[in-house]
């Protein structure tokens, strides 16, 4: 059985044509000598390719996800010349694409596109019309909520396969039923709940980041919402719920960090600067260079040996948890966000696995019935 390697590319580096109050790569960026690469060179695109199909072979799969900044800022004339540098490779490999946007710029064409390439795109609409225009807001300060829903209706027309992503910040977590009730109403089958960070150098917290208690009270109410649905045979992919089933009942790791290790991401920026994960593409954490190395090479790097390695003492709370050995302490990146609080009293995680990983079995069954009757109706 051939290997699965995935990437992640920002091709337009941390450019956007939005300016979401709490968005973290804003942050991130502008922690570096140079805030944004840009858009990726011709030149950096066909050596990218060249290094990363230089250690597959015949048989292997590859995932290459775009993501920003926006990526669509890099031009559709950017993604027909990848697919076709791509097309281009002798190598029989099985190649997965797909797209994170804020869905500003799409159309017919390039939701032609991305259909003829079977795309799987996660779409950021952030769960209420009220919060999603309160916060992701344009140049010029005004909502993209009804942009946003365009784009949506378009993707439904096309039957292109997509996520929606929504930023959890603490305020919007105080209404998980508004959530639930608008995801359930606009018939999104897949969501994927982000924990909003606070700034890396960040001195005092701000008002979008996620605590652990708001996480937790979130989920305790969505997962309610989220079981009495399933109990009635309608299925909702929530990504945290099947990231939890997949861990401790089929024993597969879906997602990085759950587990309390960090894995390599491969997160490739537009000049071809190469980062172990794209909470941490800082310059200190910089690998290399993908037009100088293979992804073999780069992952043979001290800094990616270092990242790989286990990380410092847990809080002494996790020594009561039921679930040490699963989480480990969870992702670093997330600890202020839904982990063991400061005062170390409470842990938003554990009380969501306290609630969730009782019912595992009866999720899996229902969840398979659900999809028995789906099947029979549509």
């Amino acid at each position: 059985m051939g290997k699965h390697i995935s990437i992640l590319i920002k091709p337009a580096s941390s450019l956007c044509n939005l300016r979401c109050k709490y968005c973290f790569y804003a942050n991130i960026s502008s922690l570096r000598e140079v805030k944004s690469y840009g858009r990726m060179k011709p030149a950096t695109t066909t050596a990218l390719i060249a290094n990363v199909f230089a250690d597959l072979e015949d048989g292997d799969e590859l995932t290459i996800a775009f993501q920003g900044g926006e990526p669509t800022m890099a031009g559709q004339r950017y993604f027909e010349d990848f697919l076709a540098k791509v097309a281009q490779q002798p190598k029989q490999v099985l190649v997965h694409y797909a797209l994170q946007t804020n869905g500003m710029v799409i159309n017919d064409s390039w939701c032609q596109m991305l259909k003829a390439h079977d795309f799987l795109v996660g779409l950021s609409i952030d769960g209420t019309p009220i919060y999603h225009d309160l916060n992701r807001v344009d140049v010029r300060g005004r909502g993209t909520f009804h942009r946003v829903m365009c784009t949506k209706a378009l993707f439904d027309q096309y039957g292109i396969a997509y996520n929606v992503l929504c930023v959890l910040t603490n305020p919007l977590a105080k209404h998980a039923k508004k959530v639930f009730d608008f995801f359930h109403q606009n018939h999104v089958q897949y969501v994927q709940f982000i924990p909003c960070l606070d700034d890396m150098d960040a001195t005092s917290r701000s008002e979008f980041a996620l605590t652990p208690e708001r996480f937790a009270s979130f989920y305790a109410t969505y997962f309610k919402l989220w079981w009495a649905q399933l109990q009635r045979g309608e299925y909702q992919s929530v990504k945290l719920f099947d990231d939890v089933v997949n861990q401790f009942k089929y024993r597969r790791r879906t997602a990085c960090g759950l587990d309390g290790h960090c894995q390599i991401q491969y997160v490739i920026e537009a000049d071809g600067s190469v980062y172990p994960c794209d909470f941490f593409a800082l310059d200190q954490y910089r690998m290399g260079y993908i037009q100088e190395q293979t992804l073999r090479e780069l992952f043979s790097q001290p800094m990616a040996f270092d990242w790989v390695q286990p990380r410092a003492a847990l809080p002494a709370y996790c020594d009561t948890c039921p679930f040490k050995q699963a989480c480990c302490g969870g992702c670093k990146r997330m600890k202020d966000a839904m982990y063991v609080t400061p005062a170390g009293d409470f842990c938003g995680y554990r009380q969501l696995l306290t609630q969730l990983v009782p019912k595992i079995d009866e999720i899996v069954a229902t969840a398979a019935q659900a999809h028995l009757v789906a099947a029979a109706q549509g």
